[in-house]
């Protein structure tokens, strides 16, 4: 495991980071040195927003995507720098003008190596991988105005790299790595009560990723040995699924980034080896655990290798990520790459500094910029905040994409003074504003499964992820009878269902009467048990079981 507890200069950083590097370079093996150039798109506009000089933070950690707020302005961390030299929270606007919000001092945590968690409570939720009351780290939570307040404190043998994540129930999941390969899960409420859930079977690095059916999807690898790595599914409850092993070499290797799930429901991420050319490839996976590779890293120095952090799906449809480079373009590059594969670069970062870009995953502003890091270069070699201008229009991003009829939703962009309506997949809600760049909302009923729509004087905005509501069993009737008998199944949010069961045995036939009744036969060799409703959004199981009867 890599244990990195304090960054104390900007040497000893360029020492780890220079001996990662060439780590993964023995991992790439030989790969091609000549090859037919990738295409270069020069209609996005790339723009240097601020360059860090130590003072105020220095070297931005590998998976430290900024985080939006409320207010429009991005949230992130440093792993050095700052007045302690153990990191720091900064808020940048969107222009680029910086302020620290916290130094990190050791006691209440040092060298933060992941990114922020926007918490439905407007807060901020991380991690930092060293200091604490243990030294071995931390989980916090910090306000827009720089108040941190430590929540727990790992033990001995255990810190973690990525940030909690939040949960349809309101806890926080997250991952932790331990002295010995391997590592584990956790939930966190947000006063700071610790459960331990499941054990990993290797190290995870990147952030969970909280899928439209409500459970947890990652990545794990063990950083020093032979393993390809896995792809997993978490339930809230702590049970693992592995959904796909990665292979070291043949097939795509070792995903160090996070995983993101597509417009389509497909996962999309990352592996830095393996693959054709065996530098890593950009891949798709579906639920099922089907694997397609849409890219294969490793025409130097045409294309790039080793894509440590992942994609994110822009509004456009396409997803954006970043490669290491070397020779003519030495240092890194942004690229574009479409759902069918057509990959394009469309910034060379070239020498910005001594060892060039870090590869911290990419997230988009509700402006349509897209907004990134790295963990070196720059004027002070320190690590730059840069921006990316694809053209794309705004649009709203929602704090949680999943709920019942009735949940509070709130909505960030920019432009909301004066909305005049919001509505749910064509379902008109009740909303409040708070101020230019954040509203309220509530899921009305018989709204379905869909995206939300902001009604603003400057146009309608649409968000970039579907809200999926969440069905409801109530009551059904009769409660008890044999195969064949319709039963009336009564709740809300049932329009768009697509499948009942009895106890895991699909009803042969059922009818949707309307948003809070569906009719279904009771399917030959059912069992007592619980009937099940899924629907596009999501799956809800019957409060009571149904009695089978011969």
């Amino acid at each position: 495991m890599i244990k990195e507890k304090i960054v104390v200069s900007k040497t000893a950083y360029s020492q780890r980071l220079k001996s990662f590097r060439t780590r993964a370079a023995l991992i790439l093996g030989t790969i091609m040195l000549f090859a037919a150039a990738a295409t270069v798109t020069t209609a996005q506009t790339y723009t240097d927003l601020y360059n860090f000089d130590g003072t105020n933070g220095s070297n931005p950690p590998n998976m430290g995507t900024l985080a939006q707020g409320r207010d429009g302005n991005l949230y992130g961390t440093t792993s050095g720098g700052g007045a302690n030299n153990y990191g720091v929270v900064f808020k940048i606007t969107p222009s680029g003008m910086l302020k620290v919000l916290y130094n990190f001092d050791g006691a209440h945590g040092s060298g933060p190596n992941c990114a922020l968690t926007l918490g439905t409570d407007g807060n901020f939720y991380g991690t930092t991988q060293g200091g604490g009351d243990n030294g071995y780290g931390t989980i916090f939570k910090i306000t827009k105005s720089g108040t941190l307040t430590t929540l727990y404190s790992f033990t001995v043998g255990a810190s973690p790299f990525a940030p909690p994540i939040q949960g349809t129930d309101g806890n926080f999941y997250g991952t932790y790595n331990t002295t010995v390969p391997g590592g584990g899960t956790y939930k966190i409420t947000p006063s700071g009560t610790v459960t331990l859930l499941a054990p990993l079977p290797e190290e995870s690095y990147a952030p969970l990723l909280l899928g439209t059916d409500g459970n947890f999807y990652g990545t794990t690898l063990h950083y020093y040995s032979n393993e390809g790595g896995t792809a997993f599914k978490m339930t809230p409850t702590g049970i693992v699924t592995i959904l796909y092993s990665f292979s070291r070499y043949s097939r795509p290797g070792r995903p160090y980034g996070p995983l993101i799930q597509g417009s389509d429901g497909n996962f999309y991420g990352t592996t830095l080896s393996g693959g054709q050319k065996n530098g890593g490839v950009v891949f798709k996976l579906t639920p099922q655990g089907a694997i397609t590779v849409l890219h294969n890293f490793g025409d130097i120095p045409n294309d790039g290798i080793n894509p440590f952090a992942g994609v994110v799906e822009a509004t456009d449809g396409n997803f954006y990520g970043v490669a290491y480079t070397s020779g003519a373009m030495n240092g890194g590059v942004l690229f574009q790459i479409t759902p069918a594969g057509a990959y394009s670069i469309l910034h060379n970062f070239g020498d910005i500094g001594y060892d060039g870009v870090g590869p911290a995953p990419l997230m988009q502003h509700t402006s349509g910029k897209i907004y990134g890091l790295t963990s070196d270069g720059g004027t002070y070699n320190y690590g730059v905040v840069y921006s990316l201008d694809i053209g794309p229009r705004p649009f709203v991003k929602l704090v949680s994409t999943i709920g019942k009829v009735g949940r509070i939703v709130e909505v960030i962009g920019q432009g909301l003074k004066g909305t005049t309506a919001v509505s749910f997949n064509g379902t008109p809600a009740t909303f409040t504003i708070v101020c230019d760049t954040y509203l309220v909302t509530n899921v009305p009923s018989g709204a379905t499964t869909g995206f939300v729509d902001v009604t603003t004087p400057g146009g309608t905005l649409q968000s970039n992820q579907r809200f999926n509501v969440t069905p409801v069993i109530q009551t059904f009737s009769p409660t008890s009878g044999p195969a064949g008998t319709a039963v009336t199944i009564t709740g809300n949010s049932l329009t768009q269902t697509t499948q009942v069961a009895f106890w895991g045995i699909l009803s042969p036939s059922f009818t949707v009467d309307s948003d809070t009744q569906v009719t279904a036969t009771v399917p030959a060799g059912a069992k007592p048990g619980k009937i099940a409703i899924t629907t596009a959004g999501g799956k809800t199981w019957s409060p009571v079981n149904f009695t089978v009867t011969p």
